[in-house]
Parts: structure tokens; C-alpha cells; sequence
């Protein structure tokens, strides 16, 4: 995957329990639920590059 860039990230405090629930359930943290989001989001929508074929 390569490096990972940090930034800051606002959340409705109701948004991040919910987060933090669903995370729990799904044995992540929350940094690694929040990304697993972002990566289906991207992959759902088209978006997200496709690794290159060795």
C-alpha cells in the first residue's frame, strides 16, 4: 500500500460512536474502519485505481 498520509478529520460526535461501534463489531480500529469506508465508497463508485498486473 505504501505510505499513508495523516490528516485531520472532523466528525459528528453521533457519526463517531457509530463508527466506533460498527469498528468494534468488525474487530478494526476506528482509523482502520473509517478507511475501510472510504476504500468501498471509492471501489463502489468507480474511483478507486485498480493495482497494476505484474
Amino acid at each position: 500500500m505504501g505510505k499513508k498520509k495523516a490528516f485531520v478529520l472532523r466528525v459528528d460526535p453521533e457519526v463517531l460512536e457509530a463508527i466506533e461501534k460498527w469498528a468494534q463489531d468488525e474487530f478494526r480500529s476506528s482509523n482502520g474502519q473509517i478507511e475501510w469506508i472510504i476504500n468501498s465508497a471509492l471501489q463502489k463508485a468507480g474511483r478507486k485505481k485498480k493495482p497494476k498486473a505484474e
